[in-house]
């Protein structure tokens, strides 16, 4: 009887586990991406295509990881898109994504993390989700625009220097944020040969970097660099100077720049090793050679180069470098067009519209800007003296209504919505014009 009884026990017990097992049952692998795919929107390679085109307010997400972009050939080139890692998810999409409502596009290499993840964000709300399920790698494989992490993978330079002339070259930075990978060239580090030296425009971000970039001066001419000439007094445009010191040449900076150097620079300095850590290695602050007011030019192995102070704009001390002889002008922080511009605390965005007026006398018929590739004065004036007079124009709205700051942040950017860092900046840029313009 009591073997009977502790049978019954048994079997109750097994056919109660069973039962809790099969409902507390968690689907995996293989399973789970079948039961997620039947509960959410797949979208292919030419519906993404199209909404991109036809929609600036459409967010796209990358949920891999940054080691893994960078191993696998980069992520996909649309203002749009944002790196999202799929661990970060649920902590940061807030910060992305401004409604339930938005938009939103997930993807990752080959449609595994991202169905979950497209999940995962129904499930906490948000009802405009899709995943593009055809992947990174079909969309590479495309031959669409893809934003590789480094065009020199085995350089520090983001890109090594073109030829944009006879005499001047090039190395076009990321359009993106200084970072440890992009080893801190995120602008232009221009320089222009001579048949008595170089001279370069920007020390760039550190030592090792500036380095790099003599090596590559090197490979093209055998002449010495004799002068470095500072666009402004940031990181990236002034942190290597002591190397180039190290090499005999003169650092030429406007006054207002060199005023900031010596107050900030230290501060500037910091920021940069913490960032690059082992590549900051050697760099070091330094005071420059030559400080001028408003122009400063040389004759240089038949070449006329003039450093000159247009007026107030992106920041203090913001310089152009004018080659009359060629038509050329190297216009720094003053000129953009394949990145948003952006607005600093000691930006003078009312100046800057008085300063493009010299900036357009000069005549430039080839124009390297401070970001992005070579170009022209029409296409920069879009995106730098359109930009700044539309937005201006609307905070003037704004503020003529009595409106407020929550305003500012809704002002219709659309229309610039395809540059680089444009998620990033737009809100700031409205932030501190509208704050800027109350005071004026």
């Amino acid at each position: 009887m009591r073997e009977h009884i502790f049978s019954l026990i048994g079997l109750f017990a097994l056919v109660f586990w069973s039962k809790a097992s099969r409902a507390d049952y968690i689907p995996v692998g293989p399973e789970l991406l079948r039961q997620v795919q039947a509960e959410i929107i797949n979208i292919d390679t030419a519906e993404l295509k199209r909404r991109l085109e036809q929609d600036p307010n459409l967010t796209l997400i990358d949920v891999r990881n940054p080691n893994e972009i960078n191993q696998f050939g980069g992520t996909i080139d649309a203002a749009q898109n944002v790196i999202l890692p799929r661990g970060w998810l649920e902590f940061r999409i807030g910060e992305i994504l401004r409604s339930y409502d938005q938009p939103v596009v997930l993807y990752c290499g080959i449609n595994q993390r991202s169905p979950v993840a497209a999940k995962t964000l129904m499930d906490m709300g948000y009802s405009n989700v899709s995943n593009y399920a055809d992947g990174f790698f079909a969309w590479r494989d495309a031959n669409l625009p893809v934003d590789a992490p480094d065009f020199a993978p085995s350089s520090m330079l983001y890109r090594l220097p073109q030829q944009v002339t006879k005499n001047i070259w090039s190395a076009i930075g990321a359009t993106a944020p200084p970072s440890y990978e992009n080893s801190g060239h995120n602008n232009n580090l221009s320089f222009i040969i001579t048949e008595e030296g170089v001279v370069v425009m920007n020390a760039s971000d550190n030592y090792l970097l500036a380095k790099t970039l003599h090596e590559e001066i090197k490979k093209i001419t055998d002449q010495p660099v004799k002068y470095v000439v500072l666009e402004n007094a940031q990181g990236h445009a002034m942190l290597g100077s002591n190397y180039w010191q190290e090499q005999g040449a003169k650092i030429v900076v406007h006054r207002l720049a060199a005023e900031v150097i010596e107050d900030h620079g230290a501060d500037v300095l910091k920021q940069m090793q913490n960032g690059r850590r082992d590549k900051s290695l050697g760099t070091q602050l330094v005071k420059p050679d030559i400080i001028f007011d408003n122009e400063w030019i040389i004759e240089l192995g038949g070449e006329q180069i003039e450093a000159r102070y247009l007026g107030p704009a992106h920041g203090p001390g913001d310089i152009v470098l004018w080659l009359p002889q060629q038509e050329l002008v190297i216009t720094g922080d003053l000129a953009f067009h394949e990145r948003l511009l952006p607005v600093f605390e000691d930006t003078d965005t009312a100046g800057w519209l008085e300063t493009w007026n010299n900036l357009e006398s000069l005549g430039a018929k080839i124009v390297i800007p401070g970001h992005g590739g070579p170009t022209v004065i029409s296409e920069v004036r879009k995106y730098t003296l359109d930009y700044l007079v539309y937005m201006r124009q609307e905070v003037a709205k704004i503020l003529e209504e009595m409106g407020g700051l929550e305003e500012a942040y809704e002002i219709d950017q659309s229309a610039f919505a395809q540059l680089d860092t444009f998620r990033e900046l737009a809100r700031i840029n409205a932030d501190r014009i509208f704050r800027a313009m109350e005071f004026e």
